[in-house]
């Protein structure tokens, strides 16, 4: 749409209120399940269950947002007004009831009624607004933004990843301030907030005028058909290589906090956190920003994938994570490599609509849009759970025996001498996160081979 248009339509054609605002005010709000460990062992404490347990609440959402994505695509293909609202219910609703569930836990200490409410109700149902809600502005901002398809994105999909910098404190505080329930009361009430913004953002979603979406099964080519208008090896390498940035962020991101711990960083962990959102944030939009200006946009992926393998080897060479006490180097190079993986994880969730759109066309972005969203799904079952395992296995702990806020990390043996129950202490294994990069690194180099290999260039790139 022209700039001319644009101006001379009033609102109803500006491509900042019917794209990029509703874009932001879902995204917003759908981002704060990234919040999840925010008040994670809230939930398990006050519903009488381990984190262990409650953790998959989390696992769930993430799990049912890209299959939602994936069997939900063509509805949002067809209809985004449907599309949107669907998104609004289901994610306010699934908040509303996740609070619901936990205030029956707390007075049920135990009650597996409590905990399977809370998986149906944070996984299940609050999973497909996610999903839904993820699609339904992504297609809308590239219709909108045709010149600059991956700013547009990434503006939204950067609303994602930065809702957790935002909303993160505004919990806290939340937490802090609520008193006796505050967990529950804290659910049912951003329940209300989060389905105010979705509902506005909603009514103001809108396709260009101008954009004639087929609504007969018949206009359009089945996803099949679309697919093979390029080799299938082609699709099979972008899902893979997704699968893999997504699998290896979460791997990372879910132990940050420990790793932190362990290149005695604990009492900046909060900061270092908010940090790493940003970077997540800056490189949805930063990346998808700057493969506007590339011929071809998986160079974007060459580059994630080289910046993560290289960062990772010198974290692994060095140790950095078990050496970096004290270390300024090595704390440098295990706070880059999680930055840079935070980063690449981030870009790589902005840049695949448009690396898809470039490859396949716009007709039937949003379905295999939400069919590549699979990928995240499988992900969020296997990324932190193998990082965990590693971790488990690799069984050098090393526990927390200091007082306040000063952290002294001694082995098995020293916390028995001192007559000390390991089972109440905080533990901590810096050699089992270590081991978690040899997972990563092996991952990343499939990545980047078949980045290099399957996923062929455009017809434009080729011409550049």
């Amino acid at each position: 749409m022209s700039e001319n248009q644009t101006k001379s339509g009033g609102w109803r054609t500006n491509k900042w209120i019917r794209a990029a605002i509703p874009a932001l005010l879902l995204h917003f709000s759908i981002g704060t399940v990234y919040c999840w460990s925010i008040f994670s062992q809230e939930i398990a404490d006050y519903i009488g269950y381990s984190k262990g347990a409650t953790e998959w609440a989390f696992s769930f959402a993430i799990f049912f947002l890209g299959m939602s994505a994936a069997f939900l695509g063509n509805i949002v293909e067809k209809d985004i007004h449907k599309s949107s609202l669907i998104a609004t219910i289901c994610f306010a609703a699934g908040m509303f009831l996740t609070g619901v569930f936990i205030m029956y836990g707390g007075n049920h200490k135990g009650s597996p009624l409590a905990l399977i409410g809370i998986y149906i109700s944070y996984g299940f149902i609050m999973g497909i607004g996610l999903g839904t809600g993820y699609l339904s502005p992504v297609k809308t901002l590239m219709l909108w933004f045709e010149d600059r398809k991956g700013l547009a994105t990434g503006l939204a999909v950067a609303g994602f990843g930065g809702a957790k910098a935002i909303a993160s404190p505004i919990m806290q505080a939340m937490l802090e301030n609520l008193g006796e329930g505050g967990i529950y009361k804290m659910f049912m009430i951003l329940a209300g907030v989060y389905c105010v913004m979705m509902f506005v953002g909603h009514l103001l979603l809108a396709k260009p005028a101008g954009w004639h979406e087929p609504q007969n099964d018949a206009e359009k080519p089945k996803i099949m058909e679309v697919l093979k208008v390029r080799p299938l090896s082609n699709y099979i390498g972008i899902w893979v290589m997704f699968y893999i940035n997504i699998t290896c962020g979460l791997a990372l991101i879910s132990q940050e906090k420990m790793i932190v711990k362990c290149i005695g960083l604990a009492a900046s962990a909060g900061i270092i956190s908010t940090i790493s959102a940003i970077f997540n944030a800056g490189g949805r939009l930063g990346f998808s920003a700057w493969a506007d200006t590339m011929k071809d946009r998986n160079t974007i992926y060459k580059m994630i994938f080289i910046l993560s393998i290289a960062f990772t080897v010198l974290v692994m060479i060095t140790g950095g994570i078990k050496n970096g006490e004290g270390n300024g180097l090595l704390i440098f190079l295990v706070l880059a490599l999680i930055f840079i993986v935070n980063a690449g994880y981030g870009g790589g969730f902005s840049n695949v609509p448009t690396l898809l759109s470039d490859h396949y066309g716009m007709g039937s972005i949003s379905a295999i849009h939400g069919i590549t969203l699979s990928a995240w799904a499988f992900a969020g079952l296997t990324g932190n759970q193998v990082a965990n395992l590693i971790v488990t296995r690799t069984n050098q702990w090393l526990y927390d025996v200091g007082q306040g806020n000063e952290h002294v990390y001694v082995g098995l043996e020293q916390v028995k001498e001192m007559g000390l129950d390991p089972a109440g202490l905080q533990k901590i294994s810096p050699v089992g996160y270590q081991n978690v990069l040899f997972f990563t690194l092996t991952l990343y180099i499939i990545a980047l081979v078949l980045c290099l290999v399957l996923v062929k260039p455009t017809d434009k790139a080729k011409k550049a």
